[in-house]
């Protein structure tokens, strides 16, 4: 009798532990119900008691809901909850050729030596949407004489159709390829840059860790109320809904992406303070890692 009630529990806490990575892989992506809902073809009604833990679950459904989020199957229902860092290194060797596996096992083996490098002249902005990247990315590099980029700009030229129509014909899973894909080759860019990132490129472990190795990145860090007040300035906050729903969705999303965030290099606070101050802390935050820009900080001769 015990025995089948600690299996019982045992099952429980595995449904449980499933609904939680769930709702924080769908959370952290900046998904609502009803969005996954739509994106997967199942139900918000199954989608609510998977998240509850309620019921058993079909590896069928789970893996549709696993393919809407772009992410895989076994990262869902994994014994233990995988770092980001293994994510990262389990994806690169899945691409990787047998010899850079086998280098890979002689620095994990301690036969390799560590390898540094100078960061070059590139540096990325990351936040919640409305934390001012575009805005400020752009002051920024004009004061510098920087070139500026917008990475879903990048993504779009790149492939001839717009983000709206990247997730209708590829799926989440489909642009998050062509965004890691967009971001090696500007990674290549001898720089100087200044590049605005898309909100949820923090949920995908390799790109990020791409992002993180390959520019000098910055979170432009601002409170749920300012980001939301800001989308809403710009129009971009569809609908009638409860705002007080909005703000906790928005919350929710920032407090799950913060630890992501917080791995950038640097911190610019945007709270309470006009653009020209927060371009002036960004300004200053690069100047201070590069020793200013290649014409002195100044602005490029008209």
């Amino acid at each position: 009798m015990k025995a089948m009630t600690d299996a019982a529990e045992h099952e429980a806490n595995f449904l449980n532990e499933l609904g939680r990575r769930v709702r924080h892989a769908r959370t952290v992506r900046g998904l609502s119900r009803k969005l996954l809902s739509q994106a997967s073809g199942l139900s918000e009604r199954y989608i609510a008691q998977l998240e509850g833990g309620q019921g058993n679950v079909s590896i069928i459904l789970l893996r549709r809901v696993a393919n809407a989020m772009g992410m895989r199957l076994d990262d869902l229902v994994a014994a233990q909850e995988a770092s980001s860092d293994w994510r990262v290194v389990r994806d690169l060797l899945e691409q990787a050729s047998p010899d850079q596996i086998a280098l890979a096992k002689a620095a994990l083996t301690g036969l390799a030596g560590a390898e540094t490098g100078v960061a070059r002249r590139r540096v990325a902005v990351v936040g919640l949407r409305g934390a001012g990247k575009s805005t400020l990315g752009r002051m920024a590099a004009a004061q510098l004489g920087w070139r500026f980029v917008e990475l879903n700009h990048e993504i779009e030229r790149e492939n001839g159709l717009s983000v709206g129509e990247i997730f209708a014909i590829y799926g989440q899973e489909g642009y998050r390829r062509l965004e890691q894909k967009a971001l090696r080759q500007l990674a290549e860019d001898p720089g100087p840059m200044v590049l605005a990132t898309g909100g949820s490129i923090v949920a995908e472990p390799l790109t990020y860790d791409l992002l993180l190795s390959s520019f000098y990145t910055i979170w432009l860090r601002a409170r749920a109320e300012e980001h939301l007040q800001r989308v809403r300035d710009q129009g971009h906050v569809e609908g009638k809904g409860d705002p007080t729903w909005v703000l906790d969705d928005l919350r929710a999303v920032l407090i799950s992406r913060e630890p992501l965030y917080a791995r950038a290099s640097a911190v610019v606070d945007t709270s309470d303070v006009p653009v020209d101050t927060m371009a002036q802390r960004l300004i200053g935050v690069i100047q201070a890692r590069f020793g200013g820009s290649e014409n002195g900080g100044r602005r490029p001769a008209a």
